[in-house]
């Protein structure tokens, strides 16, 4: 079963100095429908202005990944940790019993991002940090995995049973994937537009996707980014 989610009916926010669509309900978005997909409990699609960002404020008992899109994210946090990171890379933090942290755009042009959220398989974990430089001809026309649980295969891992893959699908080309039984996996179209078991997304629409199967045809170059778990009743 699939359910396209079209960015003209997601949340929206505009402060100024950051832009965000929320695909799950979030600050002054609420919707009791639409709390979350399984264990995923937030992805923010955020538009920063240079010279602006989050300033320190704490996080508990959440996995957080956050996927550079445009633009350079500077992070900061209470562990002494402090980072710069660009297009295509990937930074992620177990927040466990309580970390402090901080997100800016230091660089010279407008910040993307996707903020995404996943809730653990336990609470009371030992906050971590950690970032993937990931080469970004490695995501072009092959499904390049890059989160996984503790047991998986990707290079960065969470404490959850979630698989996060990113995609750049060349003009025309198609590509499969496999959502099987007792999965599901939410998809974001981040960049093009695409057909995908006949139904059609634009630039940040999204589709939620249950025990089927996908054949995801590009109409011009398209940007995708897949979060793969286990069915949630």
């Amino acid at each position: 079963m699939i359910r396209k989610i079209e960015m003209q009916n997601m949340g929206k926010s505009n402060l100024g100095w950051l832009r965000s669509i929320f695909h799950f309900s979030f600050a002054g978005y609420y919707n009791p429908n639409n709390m979350n997909f399984g264990v995923l409990r937030v992805i923010n699609d955020d538009l920063i202005d240079q010279e602006e960002g989050f300033d320190t404020h704490p996080h508990k008992d959440m996995e957080i990944i956050s996927y550079v899109v445009d633009g350079e994210l500077t992070h900061a946090d209470s562990m002494g940790n402090k980072r710069s990171l660009k297009r295509g890379q990937v930074q992620y933090m177990s927040a466990g019993t309580g970390v402090y942290h901080s997100e800016h755009n230091y660089g010279n042009e407008i910040l993307r991002i996707l903020q995404i959220w996943i809730l653990p398989d336990k609470n009371g974990y030992t906050p971590h940090y950690g970032d993937y430089m990931f080469d970004w001809n490695l995501r072009k026309d092959k499904w390049l995995k890059i989160v996984s649980g503790q047991t998986g295969d990707a290079p960065i891992k969470i404490n959850q049973d979630v698989n996060i893959y990113v995609l750049e699908l060349d003009n025309e080309k198609e590509i499969e994937l496999a959502v099987k039984k007792n999965r599901q996996a939410y998809l974001v179209q981040i960049e093009g537009e695409s057909d995908i078991n006949g139904v059609q997304l634009s630039p940040k629409d999204a589709l939620e996707i249950t025990e089927e199967n996908i054949l995801v045809k590009s109409n011009g170059v398209s940007h995708y980014l897949v979060i793969e778990m286990k069915l949630q009743d």
